[in-house]
């Protein structure tokens, strides 16, 4: 018996069974992943807005304690109306930032959560305050309804300033 002249080169139908299954379950390894990630993604977005609002408490923080003895805060519009009073303070001021980082609404302190907050900043000042230095703790938790007295926020970041007036 003679072989065939023109020999065809092919997979056979179990070769090919055995790839669409490793590549099947690769995929299925590689979708189980996804919902992991873009959790993950969101957090770290979070985590960044929260440290940028610290960053906004504490220069207000620093830009109104630098004022002279008897000379009032020129914020006006600007700011987040602390206004540097923390030597009056016994209470933590509470903020709320919308998730573009914007205060909400603008110029208070201590409201009840508004609809549109997703950020809740707690300042604390630590007693007893000096002529030259006061430290604030700063927290920055969200969701913004979750009171982290009473609750286990999804995220928080801590922050202590030192504001010195000198």
């Amino acid at each position: 018996m003679k072989p065939p002249l023109n020999r065809v080169a092919a997979f056979s139908l179990i070769e090919i069974t055995l790839a669409l299954g490793v590549a099947a379950f690769a995929l299925v390894a590689i979708l189980g992943m996804l919902p992991v990630s873009l959790k993950i993604q969101q957090a770290s977005v979070n985590q960044t807005k929260a440290n940028s609002i610290i960053s906004q408490i504490a220069a207000d923080l620093r830009a109104d304690l630098r004022l002279p003895p008897g000379q009032a805060s020129k914020e006006g519009t600007e700011g987040f109306g602390l206004h540097g009073h923390w030597l009056a303070m016994s209470v933590p001021d509470t903020i709320y930032f919308t998730s573009d980082g914007l205060q909400t609404p603008p110029h208070t302190v201590n409201v009840s959560p508004p609809a549109d907050a997703v950020f809740r900043a707690t300042i604390t000042y630590l007693f007893p305050p000096t002529q030259s230095t006061s430290i604030a703790d700063i927290t920055v938790t969200w969701p913004a309804a979750v009171d982290p007295a009473t609750g286990t926020p999804a995220g928080s970041i801590d922050m202590f300033v030192a504001v010195n007036r000198q």
